[in-house]
């Protein structure tokens, strides 16, 4: 990543409608994704498809998350899951097509704000970004995409160099 840019302390970040954006974290060397107002509202939702989830109601979740997606389509945590649903099917392409939506919104974020970092993982609001972009290189990987794979974790690994998600193992596994 580029050196660290830092936004001046009268210059907030302003939460929007539907755009993720990055803050620093106040009083910390450490930045993380400010989700929009549309994610924010379907916070409860999620919890809702999570349960769906753990009873075995995939279908409906589905349809559940795709309700979500088609009013906050930048709705990053939706994107992870339907990517992770895929997964279980074996349909890696359409797994690349969520967890990828889900990391190019993070990385349009990180982009505008000039590439900030660390962004580390353990913020709670960075999860669906770097769960993305694991769930993306191992799809990537299954689809003979290597390079591609490797752009993504030294994406993550400039983020967070500590490999919360063993990205490093996962490219040579």
């Amino acid at each position: 990543m580029a050196a660290k840019r830092k936004q001046p302390a009268s210059a907030s970040v302003r939460r929007t409608a539907r755009e993720v954006r990055v803050q620093q974290v106040t009083d910390e060397d450490a930045w993380e994704f400010l989700h929009p107002r549309c994610a924010l509202d379907r916070v409860d939702d999620l919890d809702e498809v999570q349960q769906m989830l753990s009873m075995g109601e995939t279908e409906i979740a589905q349809e559940e998350l795709r309700w979500l997606l088609s009013d906050c389509p930048d709705l990053m945590a939706a994107h992870q899951l339907l990517g992770e649903m895929a997964l279980e099917a074996e349909d890696y392409s359409l797994a690349r097509g969520h967890f990828g939506h889900a990391y190019r919104v993070g990385l349009k974020a990180l982009r505008d704000a000039g590439r900030p970092a660390p962004l580390p993982y353990g913020r709670k609001a960075n999860k669906p970004f770097f769960e993305s972009g694991k769930g993306l290189i191992f799809c990537l990987k299954k689809l003979d995409k290597q390079a591609m794979a490797v752009e993504v974790a030294d994406l993550l690994l400039a983020c967070d160099r500590s490999d919360p998600l063993g990205v490093k193992e996962l490219l040579t596994a």
